[in-house]
């Protein structure tokens, strides 16, 4: 079972991750894509880095946004360096073309 991060690691996250909202109970980030084809093409990459980790978000997809929910259910739906690790590959894709 994954162990929830500290709040200390939560606050030096919170600096870390640029453009996501950290909060014990999920790390949240909504993207904006260029058009609904843009964001398809990027939930695509986020699925394969997902599945690379076996640890799968909560998504939600309106035309060209992405709203993007990390946690560990495993952990009491607390977030994990799991949820971090992940975080940062979906900021990856985001910053490919």
């Amino acid at each position: 079972m994954a162990s929830p991060l500290s709040t200390d690691d939560l606050h030096r996250l919170a600096a870390e991750l640029d453009g996501w909202d950290v909060a014990p109970e999920g790390l949240t980030r909504t993207f904006r894509l260029g058009s609904f084809r843009a964001a398809m093409a990027f939930l695509v990459r986020v699925a394969f880095e997902a599945e690379d980790l076996n640890h799968h978000p909560e998504i939600e997809n309106v035309y060209d946004r992405v709203s993007v929910r990390l946690r560990t259910h495993d952990a009491g739906d607390r977030v994990t360096a799991r949820d971090v690790e992940l975080a940062r590959r979906i900021d990856a894709c985001h910053q490919r073309p």
